[in-house]
């Protein structure tokens, strides 16, 4: 259960027991950032494009493995399950055996579960291994997050998780239109062949540019089963949970609308595939100027202020969807502007939960990193079929769903995070004043 004691603002107040060794304050910002911010970049986008760069190929992959469109999608499905799973070992793990060799591990197994991919008889085998894709491709994920932890402090934390949230939300746009471009030219079984070589160009990139920002000294005493104990101790943390449940939540209303909006405005508004990837991309450009407005503003508001306007964007235009489909009924305009509100808090929402969420966990970067983004995808991959069950005659579906995730995320908020405590931010502030 969650405990009801005040949550640490900064690592000198983590949860009792967090770390076995004392938190140090990470080492100051390399001059030349700019290679390794690219290389992190890089490594968050990999697993969004391995998601859906392969699905505008689905009913030729059910027909060369002769296998049913539940069948193509449950691949899908396995490969979100490894994402998840392997962000919860991954991170923990990290936080005792260092980032870089699991990084190289990561992106290593990545390259090679995509060649199985890409020579899978049958769509079990594509199956089993797309969720060993998906696990190994955690790596760069989760890392990503816990290295920025590592080697950044102060204003420089919510400038740089800005931008991995902007990578988030252009990588699903680019992922159908890259897969469709390979398409165009060869098979499905070219998808996966070009993940591999991603794989391998990442892989090349960490060796050269992502140095280890763990040293040894700062690492977990008591080896692995230590770092687990930190993370059930972070599971503890009101505030953390919080923060983890906001994104867990908002992430949920992201993924209802990446899985429900084709239908709505090409079923229900008439809209072509090519107006629908128009639409698709300018909601993405919201959610990347919100991210770029949160890097700017980050220095001057404090970040839980920012959350709750996020939160509070995100359910305005969920509401007004719904109350515009009770009213009005369909409209076109309504609709994409309702969304495009929706996913511009989002857009605020993702920096946010994981700036405040990694100061919180500092002393467990990876603990902290894979409770974040496991809970993540956890929800985005529950909510995501939910959207198909309840027919695809209205908007409404969408609609409510998107908005019921987004009020529980202000209830965590509310509730769990209180943001008016300013957890997560005391931390930052004094090591900019020091």
């Amino acid at each position: 259960m969650i405990s009801r004691s005040p949550a640490a603002a900064d690592p000198a107040h983590a949860p009792p027991g967090t770390s076995s060794t004392p938190d140090t304050t990470p080492p100051a910002a390399p001059r030349r950032a700019g290679a390794l911010i690219a290389v992190l970049g890089a490594l968050t986008a990999v697993a969004p494009l391995a998601t859906d760069m392969y699905v505008p190929g689905f009913p030729a992959m059910g027909a060369s493995l002769h296998a049913g469109s539940s069948a193509i999608q449950l691949t899908m499905t396995a490969f979100l399950a490894g994402l998840v799973v392997g962000q919860l070992v991954i991170g923990p793990l990290s936080d005792s055996l260092g980032r870089r060799r699991l990084l190289v591990a990561g992106s290593a197994g990545f390259a090679l579960f995509s060649v199985l991919c890409a020579v899978a008889p049958g769509v079990e085998v594509l199956t089993v291994a797309r969720f060993l894709q998906g696990a190994t491709g955690a790596a760069g994920m989760v890392l990503a997050r816990a290295v920025l932890t590592d080697r950044f402090h102060g204003a420089d934390i919510p400038r740089y998780f800005a931008l991995l949230s902007q990578i988030l939300g252009v990588a699903p746009v680019a992922a159908p239109v890259l897969g469709g471009a390979v398409l165009s030219v060869s098979t499905w079984r070219a998808v996966f062949v070009v993940l591999t070589v991603i794989g391998v160009l990442l892989l090349l990139a960490v060796l050269a540019k992502v140095p280890e920002s763990l040293p040894p000294e700062r690492r977990h005493a008591g080896g692995v089963r230590g770092t687990f104990r930190a993370m059930g101790r972070l599971l503890g943390s009101r505030a953390f949970m919080g923060y983890v449940l906001v994104l867990g939540c908002t992430a949920a209303a992201l993924f209802s609308y990446i899985a429900g909006s084709s239908f709505v405005f090409e079923n229900l508004h008439g809209v072509s595939p090519t107006m629908y990837s128009l639409i698709f991309a300018v909601n993405a450009l919201g959610m990347l100027a919100a991210g770029a407005v949160f890097g700017r503003l980050a220095r001057r508001v404090r970040l839980n202020v920012l959350l709750v306007a996020g939160v509070a964007l995100a359910v305005v235009g969920a509401l007004a969807q719904v109350v515009l489909v009770t009213v009005a009924g369909e409209t076109f305009a309504g609709t994409w502007l309702s969304l495009f509100v929706t996913t511009c808090g989002i857009g605020l929402v993702f920096p946010a939960t994981m700036s405040l969420g990694q100061t919180l966990g500092r002393s467990a970067p990876g603990a902290a990193s894979a409770l974040l983004g496991g809970f993540q995808f956890l929800f985005g991959a529950v909510a995501s079929p939910l959207v198909g069950l309840f027919g695809e005659d209205s908007s409404a579906p969408i609609a409510l769903i998107m908005l019921g995730a987004l009020v529980a995320a202000g209830g965590c908020l509310l509730v769990l995070a209180r943001p008016w405590r300013g957890a997560g931010e005391v931390a930052a502030r004094e090591r900019d004043a020091g």
